[in-house]
């Protein structure tokens, strides 16, 4: 046996001894994980299922898993920990955010880097987000790396991330280039779509994002012909299409085409009878993100949760001293846009009410990391207070940002409740949310998979 045999088969005696540990110590692990129990004692229970809080129970976790739910559980073995007082609800599920691209003031693809999507996943996951969807903006590094299938098999820290991949626009039109969207589908026609989409599909993306409107009158629609093709050819490979509109008239054209999933709110007037009855026949779902129309107006003068600490710690790097300024108030309230942001919003406040009412699903998104104003975490406790103000109860905002939104990535069957035999996801809170939706701000822990991974934004 040569030099070069010997050293290899001594690299391979060592590689195979090492994994032995490693298997030994991954199966000990295991053991270890499965014995673990924690019994949280006399809590109020929001389970997401819409119904009136629970008072008075108990929640037993085994390993990641919701084991028991119940009054005066049995509590040999297992650590006790009681709430007396504090209500526990599911961790929130935003379906509709962006990360990596946004950093500071700026959002750019340079800034599309490992760290900086670890750093805003443990952002959301520290404002008690569990799972998030982003819609259409990652770059190749996400799936060349295995960051996206690492985080959602739980091997990373932070929210899991469900992605949509590379959406798909319009060239040299919507959406912005210079906003780090050059990753984004361009097709010139629909020919292009077959071999775009096949080359997407391989990265098995949750949903396929695309750009239809004008950014208000700024850009160039997609071309029907396109859009129906970008429809077509994904569902094909049994792929969901989100899209990212604002009229009635576009809405109305692409659930005739065949559209899943409204990606923001009808905004120029309010929705009619038929179109809902239409979005409904055909199962489509609604994303209203609320509070990205907010952010569009309401810096021109200060929201009263402007200096709330909570706020604040969502922010990038001077973000605060941006909206705060005179210059920036000033030059909202000055825009000819200022006026048709205002009725926006306030349109739609009123198409998620009808809609909702009429049975439609409706999830929570709230384009959060799209631009530095749209702040990480903090967006989707603001979506939920938007959601109240447009009519619904907290309960039924509760439900939107978990069960709904749950069964809008499909993954019902573990997250999105609070129930036996589900993840334990789930947020502990001082005060119960049930009588003021403002109360989800108030976190003490945040738990993923039965473990303790965050006391919130505020307790570091």
């Amino acid at each position: 046996m040569n030099a070069l045999s010997t050293k290899y088969l001594r690299n391979s005696i060592l590689s195979v001894s090492l994994s032995a540990v490693l298997l030994l110590s991954c199966t000990d692990k295991n053991k270890s994980d499965a014995a673990e129990a924690v019994l949280f004692r006399d809590v109020t229970l929001i389970d997401g299922n819409g119904g009136a809080p629970i008072e008075h129970t108990d929640m037993l976790i085994q390993a990641d898993t919701i084991a028991a739910i119940g009054k005066n559980l049995d509590t040999a073995g297992v650590k006790v920990i009681n709430l007396t007082g504090k209500t526990i609800m599911p961790a929130l599920i935003s379906t509709h955010v962006h990360v990596g691209t946004l950093k500071g003031t700026t959002t750019k693809s340079v800034n599309y880097t490992r760290a900086n999507i670890l750093a805003q996943l443990k952002k959301y996951e520290d404002y008690g987000v569990g799972t998030i969807q982003v819609m259409g903006t990652d770059r190749p590094m996400l799936f060349a790396s295995g960051l996206r299938d690492s985080s959602l098999n739980g091997l990373l820290p932070g929210a899991r991330m469900y992605s949509a991949g590379y959406g798909f626009g319009v060239p040299q039109n919507a959406p912005p280039v210079d906003f780090g969207m050059d990753q984004v589908y361009r097709p010139v026609s629909a020919g292009q779509i077959p071999s775009e989409m096949d080359s997407l599909a391989k990265l098995k993306p949750s949903v396929v994002k695309m750009w239809v409107d004008d950014f208000g009158g700024k850009f160039k629609k997609m071309d029907p012909a396109v859009y129906q093709a970008i429809i077509t050819e994904a569902h094909k490979h049994h792929i969901r299409v989100a899209s990212h509109l604002y009229y009635a008239a576009d809405a109305r054209k692409l659930v005739a085409n065949g559209i899943d999933i409204i990606g923001h709110s009808i905004r120029d007037t309010v929705i009619d009878d038929a179109l809902i009855a239409q979005i409904k026949a055909k199962g489509v779902a609604y994303i209203p993100t609320l509070s990205l129309d907010e952010y569009a107006y309401i810096y021109a003068r200060k929201p009263e949760w402007i200096d709330d600490e909570f706020f604040k710690a969502s922010l990038e790097p001077g973000v605060y001293a941006m909206i705060t300024s005179k210059k920036y108030q000033d030059n909202l309230k000055k825009s000819p846009a200022y006026p048709k942001s205002v009725a926006a919003f306030e349109t739609a406040l009123r198409n998620l009410k009808k809609l909702y009412v009429a049975g439609v699903l409706v999830a929570m998104g709230t384009d959060s990391g799209a631009t530095p104003v749209r702040a990480q975490g903090f967006s989707e406790h603001l979506e939920l207070e938007l959601m109240v103000q447009a009519g619904l109860t907290p309960l039924q905002a509760i439900g939107i940002a978990t069960k709904n939104s749950a069964e809008l990535l499909r993954i019902a069957a573990d997250y999105g409740t609070l129930e036996k035999g589900k993840k334990a996801d789930l947020i502990i809170l001082t005060n119960n949310p049930a009588t003021n939706i403002k109360n989800t701000r108030s976190i003490e822990a945040v738990y993923k998979a039965g473990k303790a991974v965050s006391k919130g934004p505020l307790n570091k």
